[in-house]
């Protein structure tokens, strides 16, 4: 079959375009410093506005424009009734148009403050940034705000388009000093490749074309700018990440991992190690919907098929076994709050990172960022658009990388469990040693009675149950027999009538604190709960008895403040660290080889309490609980008769 030089132009122009490379890039600036007409003039001065739209633009002008007697291009973009209202951008507008260099996908970020958090998701994409400046303005609040968040985001070409020059009479002195006090700022910030322009987005001066008013201007205009920037180099080709989105399974005798290279390049016969499991197998296949692929490389989504059947499901990542990268739970990050609702530092959130899905915590704000100022400051909490750095800790391991070094492996965004509404866009730092963790559990919040009061009260219940409603909270080291004690104790009360709960760190890790470890961060989130337990337990007049290590004494003045001082008795019971040995000498040797860690009055520290409400003198393995039943009736919890 004979192909005619139609068909043959035709095949040649689609595989030139496809094979184009693809710019992300975004405007941002003040309100009203001409992004949507920028963008506008460049759509219409490149020529790539259909006769439809452009007939539409024209009679929207008559009606809406905002340009006197010039052509509004900003009305190809500010599409809400609000924003043609206003004459601001309000949502992030997103355009898509090609040229025969490359292709572009621009989006129009909002200039007030107030939608900061629409600048962020613009920008969470970007590979350049277009910040405009008002010409006749200078340098403003939100020039600085916008530079900063680029920064933040990891964007590495930054345009400052010095727009309106029309008005300072295509001023070069202007230009100049605006450009300075422009790089004087940036100076402070990791953006490696910066560029100012001057240029009249409404006249099209130095848009598409180099504009002859400003011949002293000796640069690129801003669409061959576009075009020629380099921008492959920004990419992670080395570190190879596939964050398994999804278990390919049509037939018995075939089983694909179907995702996106997140970064660096798969070949077949690669050797792939699958996280958590560490299991390892050979690439055998690599196929896309046109066929079988010999190499992968971002931003692709592919399938791949490996030798072995290795249990891989979505959250899993496939890596190079001698490349992989951090797996924990607790790292630092930079966080923009975008909730309208405030940060609640002791509620847990849902992590969205890659494809895995946890439940996280914020264990500590570091400090809050003023980006006009860049400026530090303390914080207990974030409100909408605040940013600033904090110490995190997820459910489960995340398999991460340092946001600088990867962007794909390194971002993550926080959802409200309760709404699903993205609440924080944060880039992750690195990991934190757990022995760096705070470890406090109260936080800023007081405890304080939340809800409706029960119609049953306490006084009721106590009367019923003819016991108070407190908790008995017997600490001491690992092997001190606390837990025989507490047993015991329980045991009697309830051989006389009591009503008794007991709680033990045994059981309670085994469920409420399961995904859990014992850093001093996490042995914190495990005392809160428990506390928190405790005082709802209290509340129904039942009589709590409890049986912790709690080796550190703020922590266990904070679980007091939470259960209610007057609830809270303390019994020590103190036995030699020798005796406790000799208890469990397996677990004690384990630590000593290293094989296990933060075990306290081992390897971490242990804080007797200076005056516990009792302390039982343990030095023999029998367990003598009449101590514990005397303090109890003289204390008037439960009469003892």
């Amino acid at each position: 079959m004979q192909i005619s030089l139609t068909e043959n132009t035709i095949a040649e122009f689609l595989r030139h375009d496809q094979q184009k490379d693809l710019l992300r890039f975004l405007t941002a600036g003040s309100v009203d410093d001409g992004k949507s007409t920028l963008i506008g003039r460049l759509l219409f001065d490149s020529k790539k506005i259909y006769d439809d739209q452009l007939a539409a633009l024209e009679r929207d002008n008559l009606r809406e424009g905002h340009a006197g007697d010039d052509m509004d291009y900003a009305l190809l973009l500010d599409g809400l009734k609000a924003e043609r209202e206003q004459g601001i951008t309000i949502d992030v507008a997103y355009r898509y148009f090609s040229t025969n260099r490359r292709k572009f996908i621009i989006a129009d970020t909002p200039g007030h403050e107030q939608y900061t958090r629409n600048m962020v998701t613009g920008a969470s994409t970007a590979d350049l940034a277009v910040i405009l400046v008002d010409a006749a303005q200078g340098i403003v609040t939100q020039t600085k705000r916008h530079t900063f968040i680029a920064s933040l985001l990891g964007i590495k070409h930054v345009v400052l388009a010095v727009n309106k020059m029309d008005l300072v009479d295509y001023s070069q002195e202007v230009f100049e000093t605006i450009a300075a006090e422009y790089k004087n700022f940036v100076t402070r910030l990791n953006i490696p490749d910066v560029h100012c322009m001057p240029l009249s987005a409404l006249r099209g001066e130095n848009v598409v074309e180099t504009s002859e008013k400003m011949a002293w201007y000796d640069g690129k205009p801003l669409l061959h700018f576009l075009e020629t920037v380099h921008i492959a180099g920004d990419r992670n080709f080395i570190d190879f990440r596939y964050p398994v989105q999804y278990v390919v399974r049509p037939s018995h005798g075939y089983r694909g991992y179907a995702a996106r290279v997140a970064s660096g390049i798969v070949r077949k016969g690669d050797e792939l190690m699958a996280l958590p499991s560490r299991k390892r197998s050979v690439v055998t296949s690599i196929t896309t919907w046109e066929g079988e692929l010999e190499e992968a490389f971002p931003p692709s989504s592919v399938t791949l098929t490996l030798a072995e059947e290795i249990d891989v499901s979505r959250g899993d990542m496939l890596v190079k076994p001698h490349n992989i990268p951090r797996v924990g739970r607790h790292f630092e990050a930079m966080l923009v709050w975008l909730g309208e609702q405030p940060m609640v530092a002791d509620r847990q959130y849902l992590v969205k990172h890659t494809t895995n899905t946890s439940k996280i915590r914020i264990d500590k704000v570091r400090y809050r960022i003023d980006v006009n100022t860049l400026k530090r400051s303390d914080a207990g909490e974030f409100e909408l658009n605040d940013i600033g750095r904090v110490v995190l800790t997820a459910n489960r391991a995340l398999f991460f990388d340092p946001y600088e070094k990867n962007r794909a492996t390194g971002a993550f965004i926080l959802i409200d469990p309760v709404t699903f509404n993205t609440v924080a866009a944060g880039m992750i730092i690195d990991r934190v040693s757990e022995d760096e963790l705070p470890s406090k559990i109260t936080g800023t919040s007081a405890v304080t009675a939340s809800g409706k009061r029960s119609r049953v009260p306490l006084d009721e219940r106590e009367a019923r149950f003819g016991q108070k409603g407190v908790t008995v909270w017997i600490m001491g080291l690992h092997g001190s027999a606390k837990n025989d004690l507490a047993y015991s104790v329980e045991r009697e009360l309830f051989d006389r009538g009591a009503t008794t709960v007991l709680i033990d760190g045994g059981t309670v890790r085994s469920g409420l604190s399961r995904e859990l470890d014992y850093s001093p961060a996490d042995r914190a989130e495990h005392m809160r709960r428990v506390a928190h337990l405790c005082r709802m337990l209290n509340d129904q007049g039942l009589l709590t008895i409890c049986s912790f290590i709690s080796p550190d004494d703020n922590i266990r003045r904070q679980t007091a403040e939470i259960i209610g001082r007057e609830r809270f008795h303390l019994v020590y019971v103190d036995a030699d660290p020798e005796f406790c040995r000799r208890s469990d000498p397996e677990l004690y040797e384990k630590v000593d080889r290293g094989e296990a860690s933060y075990l306290p009055g081992a390897d971490m520290p242990f804080e007797p309490p200076e005056e516990p409400d009792l302390r039982i003198i343990q030095e023999k393995d029998a367990i003598d609980v009449s101590g514990v039943l005397d303090y109890i009736a003289a204390r008037g919890v439960f009469p003892l008769v």
